[in-house]
Parts: structure tokens; sequence; C-alpha cells
């Protein structure tokens, strides 16, 4: 180890944000060899806790949460909990925070993402978002309950806890804005089939469906209609928490995202941006591309950890993957796909397993699997290398992905 190295593991980093993007962060720089100081801030009071269990094991009460399996004690990570971040001085290399300032030398970013909420639902009780622990307990007696529910945004979430609710006995009406569910993360014809799904379920879904208002006890259409609603759970997606960072000079960007480099630097020096509140450019896609997915929280805190110790890793370029499970089927997608790839189906829609493929030109970019995790599994290897497939060869579904190629 040189001694710049040296003397670069001996500082003192402070991160912002105790989800698997910040925890992850600082167990990979002990990994990695980092012997300085390392600060652990978390805006909720909980231990650091995983985040996919509350759409279904903590909501239903199968599992009383789902923190980390992570020694920090043992190693040397400071916990700060129940202490929100409320500004960056990058002049004085101070985080202002509710307990007050706090130096660093590194500060990494990982706040992650906020739900959006419905205008005009704020106060109104019985709405919920569902995006913390505290959250997921507020629900679970609801559920328990068997109420009537409102779903409002037909997108992962909404259909994870539209899932939860029926298993749960809940009868459930889904509202969403767009013609389809998933309207803003597939396109028509992929996401159409899925629209079965709730039905199946016995949960209803209603398209076109804009809320007006929420009252107590009802949700209010645009086109008059009042939904009974005994509780009404607000599922329209997600934007990073970036706002704390106004007049810090941290680049942001469409999105209010942190705007990271290929190395998930930010504008400033020193500082570091990783998971959801972050986008990166990728060569990979040619495309800056902002990821909300557990994945990309856990693979970027390693390209963090190796810069900050100076061993000047290689650009970070992951191939996005991310699942849902959903009334009864386990959907998975890997990769980035633009309207204008080319669609390759494997299976028939309409039945329980079938993969959906992208094609860039004849190189295979994305592919969404229904029931089929061998597909999935292949096509992540297979786009990791860019490979050239035959679509002809391709589209049999009978054929291993991997002997599809051109």
């Amino acid at each position: 180890m040189s001694e710049q190295t040296q003397e670069r593991t001996k500082r003192r980093v402070v991160v912002v944000g105790a989800g698997m993007a910040g925890v992850q962060t600082a167990v990979a720089l002990r990994e990695q060899g980092f012997t300085g100081s390392v600060t652990l801030i978390g805006a909720e009071p909980h231990q650091p806790y995983d985040r996919p269990p509350l759409s279904k094991a903590v909501l239903l009460g199968k599992s009383e949460g789902s923190a980390f399996d992570v020694d920090f004690e043992a190693l040397d990570i400071e916990l700060q909990l129940g202490c929100e971040a409320l500004g960056v001085r990058p002049a004085d290399h101070e985080l202002d925070t509710e307990a007050g300032p706090v130096r660093y030398d590194v500060l990494v970013i990982a706040t992650g993402a906020e739900p959006i909420r419905l205008p005009g639902a704020e106060g109104v009780p019985g709405v919920h978002l569902l995006r913390t622990l505290d959250d997921a307990e507020r629900l679970r007696p609801v559920l328990a309950r068997q109420h009537d529910i409102v779903v409002v945004g037909a997108g992962w979430i909404g259909a994870e806890f539209a899932t939860a609710a029926r298993e749960a006995g809940c009868r459930v009406t889904v509202v969403e804005a767009a013609d389809r569910p998933l309207a803003g993360a597939l396109p028509a014809e992929v996401a159409a089939p899925m629209a079965a799904w709730y039905a199946d379920s016995g949960a209803e879904l209603r398209t076109h469906a804009r809320v007006e208002r929420v009252e107590p006890g009802a949700v209010v259409l645009d086109d008059g209609s009042r939904v009974p609603a005994g509780a009404v759970v607000v599922g329209v997606g997600a934007r990073p928490a970036t706002a704390w960072l106004a007049g810090s000079g941290i680049e942001l960007g469409a999105h209010r995202e942190i705007v990271a480099d290929d190395h998930l630097r930010t504008s400033l020096p020193d500082v570091y941006a990783v998971g959801d509140c972050a986008s990166f450019p990728s060569g990979r896609y040619e495309d800056r591309l902002l990821v909300h997915h557990w994945d990309n929280a856990l693979q970027g805190p390693r390209t963090v950890a190796a810069n900050i110790i100076g061993e000047a890793p290689a650009a970070y370029d992951p191939v996005p993957y991310f699942w849902s499970e959903q009334f009864g089927r386990f959907v998975q997608y890997v990769g980035h796909h633009a309207p204008d790839d080319t669609t390759v189906w494997r299976g028939d829609p309409s039945g329980t397993a079938w993969t959906v493929c992208w094609l860039r030109d004849t190189r295979l970019v994305a592919l969404l699997a229904v029931g089929r995790p061998r597909d999935l599994a292949q096509g992540r290897r297979l786009i990791e290398a860019g490979a050239e497939m035959s679509p002809e060869l391709l589209a049999d579904p009978a054929r291993p992905l991997k002997s599809a190629t051109a």
C-alpha cells in the first residue's frame, strides 16, 4: 500500500443515509481496508434495515422487521440515527444536521428517494404511503381489519401492495391515471398482459382514472365516481430525496437527482453520491441512468469505497436489475431499453411464464422475464457480454437463451 493510499485510509468519511446504499458503503470501506473514521447518519430512529420485505413480509406480520445483519460496533462504524441531514457547506467540509454540524473529509450522500405525495391528500385520515418501516407498521392493522382499500397507482409498489392486501383478504381497487399498469416503465404491448393479473387475483384495476380528491371514506375520481375506501395507499412514484441540498452547490439533474460522474463523484470535491438519489453516465447504454432499485444500491458502494481508498476502480457501468413479486408471479428485469429497440417475445404472455427481449440492432440490451428465471440469468450474462443475438432463434421459448446467439 503506497503512502498516499495509507493517508487516504485515515480520513473521516461521513455517509448520509442508512438504507442499503449507505450501509453497504460503510461496510465496503471496512472490507477494502479503510482504517479511518466512518460515521453513518440516518434520519430514521430504527436500526438500519432493508426495504423490499416491507411490501410483503413486514406488512403481513410475517416478519417484525428487516434489519441488516451487520455488526456496526465490530466494524467500528459510528451510527447516528434519528438524525436528519439539513445541508452541506462544502467550503467548511461540514454537514449540517439536526444534532449540529458534522465535519467530514469525504462525504457520501445516499439519501435515496422519497414517495411522491398525492396533492390534496395531506392530512386526510386513512391516507398512507409505503416507504418506511413505520409506514408498514401503520398499514399492518389496516390489512388485518380487511378494509376496502384503494391503491392509487399501478406501478411496481402499487402492484406489490395490492398483492399483499388481497392475500390479507381486503377488497382492493387500484386506480391508475394511464391506460395500463407500469405505464412509466414498460411499453404498452408488454404491460398490457399484466392488467389481467389484477382481476385474476380478485383486485379491480381501473385505468384512465384520475383522482379528483380524497375524502374520509372515499376516493373521488375525475369522472365524478366515488370509490369506497376504508384506507388509501398512494403509490404514484418516488423522487430523489435531495431537497435538503439546496444552496450546497451540488449539481442536480432534470429529476432533481444528484448528477454523478462515472465514478459516482458529484460536482463538489470530496463528495460522492450513490443509490436512488444519483444518476450516472452509462457507456454501455450511451445514456445517463437514474436507477431506483435495490441492486444499484448494492453495487454502487463498492465503486465509491474503492475511490475513497484511492484504488482507481473501473468506471461504474452496471447492467441494471430488479425484481417484483406480484399476484403470484416473479417478475425480473435486467438491462435498459429505449423506445426504438426491437422487442422479441419468448412464450405466450397470457400464460404463466414468458419473456420479452429488447434488441438494439442485434445486440441484447434488456430482458423482462415472468416466471423464467433461467432466461434472466442467461440474459444478464449475454447483456454484460454485449452478445449479438439471432431474433429467430431467440423467439423460440424452448431454446435456451444462451444458444440463441447470432
